[in-house]
């Protein structure tokens, strides 16, 4: 499953080069990341029932093009792969044009809310690996 939002670059994202702050990019990726969970019905609501907790443990970013204030960006983001205990979600960033600004794989582990340990991907998160 793979889904996407649009933003809109606004003043306060801009940095002293005329651009976005490269901090942005990972918070657009992580609006992104926020809608997929609740299209794949997996609110944080929903975790939190689970006892289970996501943890970003890392994340590469390609920055590709300037993202420029008042630009419409498109953010995608789609599930690569699944391990045990780990996932990665994959971001890709385009302007208005179709031009690639970003691509991220993001890497994150499933853990028990109480012990704070890793557990095993719940298997309502992991279906969407084999979709």
């Amino acid at each position: 499953m793979e889904t996407a939002i649009e933003i809109e670059v606004r003043p306060t994202e801009i940095d002293v080069m005329g651009h976005v702050n490269n901090a942005k990019y990972l918070e657009y990726m992580e609006w992104g990341r926020e809608d997929w969970y609740n299209q794949a019905e997996l609110p944080f609501d929903r975790f939190t029932e689970m006892n289970i907790g996501t943890v970003t443990v890392n994340i590469n970013i390609n920055y590709r093009k300037e993202a420029l204030l008042g630009q419409h960006l498109t953010i995608k983001t789609r599930p690569l792969k699944v391990g045990r205990t780990s996932y990665v979600l994959e971001h890709i960033m385009e302007n208005e044009q179709g031009e690639r600004v970003a691509d991220a794989e993001v890497v994150s582990v499933t853990i028990d809310l109480k012990t704070r340990k890793s557990v095993p991907v719940p298997e309502e998160l992991a279906r969407y690996f084999s979709l």
